[in-house]
């Protein structure tokens, strides 16, 4: 038991796990954002362009009976499809999934970049004659001098 506690401890201390707990919590607060952009600012612009037409107000009732408004029917606790809630989710998936998309692209662009300057860096090294060589080198051209 002791043994799993510090295997434990080893594996909650390391960089990774606190990284992707960081992650949760800032893509948690990114998700606020994204929303409140999807639900303030673009739905309401959208709905202007459609005629002032609210989508959060568009809903279909299952109980066949009709409700002159969305907050109606919810006070009347009627079943309902709620299609202004998913169009939005839609918008906000599609948002989110555009952001992370330029984020790994850049990433991927740093990443290449670092790793070709490795590769620079290496095949510069590898072109350069070793200590030995140098030396064999300054040995015969001695050699050829005398």
């Amino acid at each position: 038991m002791k043994n799993l506690i510090e295997e434990f401890k080893t594996f909650i201390s390391k960089g990774n796990v606190l990284g992707l707990a960081i992650g949760i919590i800032i893509g948690g607060a990114f998700n606020d954002i994204v929303n409140s952009l999807i639900n303030d600012v673009i739905m309401p612009v959208i709905g202007r362009l459609l005629s002032n037409v609210s989508f959060s107000n568009w809903y279909i009732p299952l109980s066949g009976e009709h409700y002159d408004s969305f907050a109606q029917a919810q006070a009347a606790g009627a079943p309902m499809i709620t299609i202004g809630n998913f169009i939005s989710a839609v918008i906000n998936f599609f948002i989110i999934a555009l952001v992370l998309f330029f984020i790994m692209k850049a990433a991927n662009k740093a990443s290449e970049v670092a790793r070709k300057k490795e590769e620079d860096e290496a095949a510069a090294k590898a072109a350069e004659p070793s200590e030995e060589v140098k030396l064999l080198t300054e040995i015969r051209d001695a050699l050829k001098k005398k």
